[in-house]
């Protein structure tokens, strides 16, 4: 049995990192987990192959080699999906599909042959033993949870490490906070589920006798979720790191209670975390408490922030305009908090309703849903109707971006960060990382793209005052600067795309009552 696994192109977003990664010389800032492990589950005597559309393209020779065509996919990832399904139509392939765009949008998916909704090692092995009995379903479904021991370690033998700027390994599936507007709980539950100590040190390993050095990111809903078995992880992860040159730094996403958390930070300081992304998602409370998220409001984010930085891992933040609550001041409030955090990646995106999540069955229920989300978090898009006037919305983010990645902006906040941060080790300047500085200082210092050359120099400068050992740190900030300012500051005569598709009635005079459709 022949299978190719597909992974549908990503956007120019916020986490593709595009204009980053022409510094470094990568194809793409991550590899498909959740395909490789889908690939290791399927029995080892059968033909395998990856086509990674981030990578490299898909050609019709692909897919005529495979017996099934395997695709896996996020929301984000829709408009390839489609093209890659009629490719398999027209060739006559069949194609297994699963992941989270079809597990949650199962309804727009007549195209394919077999869908796979739910997590896969609850259903894999049952559709490849009917397709061993050349008898497989139109679908497989469920909503078990399954134990995180049954996940094998990825098959990395089907990718290119030279082709990606870090690795991807999961610890934990699930969280224990319900926010209205996440799907996770939906398609992982609330339940913690992780894997033993040895299990993940296992798949750690595994990484670094394939020749693996540098960046992983642990992919966790939510990594602390269970603080017990993730200190106990990371105890484990010390040691090993210690014993093998520390050949890795991490980082990952948990929730902003992190910063009570002082013997948990030391803790992932020591095993070699240097970031990790928080949902900070409004500095507005109502807008807080509307959308579920009461873990946000129990003590000041911005000093929860300074003590995540202080000690030892930056904090890239998540942020979220168009809550019913949120006053028309809202655009200012985040700049100012944004900027006096020196949160330097600050992701900031217009709310939308994800299918089946609260937040959706809220909406859809008022009569608000006009459409599918983008799953893109900084698309100018939304899919239903706002309070707020829409042209205020619009114009407010813009503004956000605008002022938040003009380079004197970005650069004021990267100078908070390097204050603020305490640097607990040096990463490990591999020869991609000197190449980097090099076209750094002629594409910023000289060149001056996007207008980053004075505060470029400015900032490399200032490390070497602030503290020597941060002049790599500096250097890393302005080239991902560049990529924040292509991707998400857009020319203000240009009408965001995913707007135009919007009906009439979201113009109306905001003291109208919402209509449904």
């Amino acid at each position: 049995m022949k299978l190719l696994f597909v992974y549908p192109e990503i956007p120019d977003t916020f986490w593709s990192f595009k204009h980053a990664l022409r510094f470094v010389s990568k194809k793409a800032a991550f590899p498909p987990l959740g395909i490789l492990t889908v690939a290791a589950l399927a029995p080892s005597e059968w033909e395998k192959r990856l086509v990674d559309m981030n990578v490299r393209k898909l050609k019709d020779s692909d897919l005529l080699w495979a017996d099934y065509v395997c695709i896996s996919a996020m929301h984000v990832q829709k408009d390839s999906v489609v093209k890659v399904i009629a490719r398999c139509r027209r060739l006559g392939v069949k194609i297994i599909a699963g992941g989270p765009y079809f597990t949650t949008s199962p309804g727009g998916c007549t195209d394919v042959d077999h869908l796979v909704l739910g997590e896969s090692e609850a259903i894999l092995p049952e559709l490849f033993a009917d397709i061993a009995q050349n008898s497989p379903k139109p679908v497989y479904a469920t909503t078990d949870h399954p134990d995180l021991s049954l996940t094998p370690i990825p098959e990395w033998d089907l990718i290119n490490f030279s082709d990606y700027d870090s690795m991807l390994v999961q610890f934990s599936r699930g969280c224990p906070f319900d926010c209205e507007f996440c799907d996770i709980v939906l398609l992982n539950g609330r339940k913690q589920r992780t894997k033993s100590p040895e299990q993940f040190i296992g798949e750690i390993d595994s990484l670094y006798r394939k020749g693996w050095r540098g960046s992983v990111f642990i992919v966790d809903d939510n990594f602390i979720g269970s603080k017990v078995r993730v200190k106990e992880m990371l105890r484990s992860l010390g040691i090993w790191m210690e014993t093998h040159g520390r050949p890795f730094h991490f980082f990952t996403e948990a929730s902003v209670n992190l910063a009570e958390e002082e013997g948990l930070m030391s803790l992932m300081a020591r095993a070699g975390f240097n970031k990790v992304f928080v949902g900070i998602e409004t500095p507005n409370v109502e807008s807080l408490k509307e959308t579920n998220k009461y873990q946000n409001t129990k003590n000041d984010l911005l000093q929860a922030v300074k003590t995540i930085q202080h000690n030892g891992m930056e904090v890239m933040g998540g942020f979220i305009l168009g809550f019913d609550n949120d006053p028309e001041t809202i655009f200012q409030s985040q700049i100012d908090f944004i900027q006096s955090s020196g949160i330097t990646m600050a992701m900031v995106g217009i709310l939308n309703a994800l299918p089946g999540t609260k937040l959706w069955k809220r909406l859809k229920t008022e009569g608000r849903l006009i459409g599918d989300s983008t799953g893109n978090n900084t698309a100018f898009s939304i899919n239903f109707i706002p309070k707020m006037d829409m042209g205020k919305l619009v114009e407010g983010y813009r503004q956000v971006l605008d002022t938040i990645y003009s380079p004197e902006g970005y650069y004021q906040r990267c100078l908070i960060f390097l204050k603020t941060y305490h640097q607990r080790t040096v990463s490990k300047i591999h020869m991609s990382g000197f190449m980097a500085f090099l076209k750094s200082l002629w594409r910023m210092g000289i060149r001056n793209e996007e207008g980053f050359r004075k505060y470029f120099w400015k900032l490399l400068i200032k490390s070497l005052f602030i503290n020597p050992k941060t002049f790599g740190e500096a250097v890393r900030l302005m080239i991902v600067g560049i990529h924040f300012r292509k991707s998400l500051c857009t020319p203000r005569d240009t009408f965001p795309e995913g707007l135009l598709q919007l009906e009439p009635d979201i113009r109306r005079p905001p003291d109208q009552p919402f209509r449904p459709h």
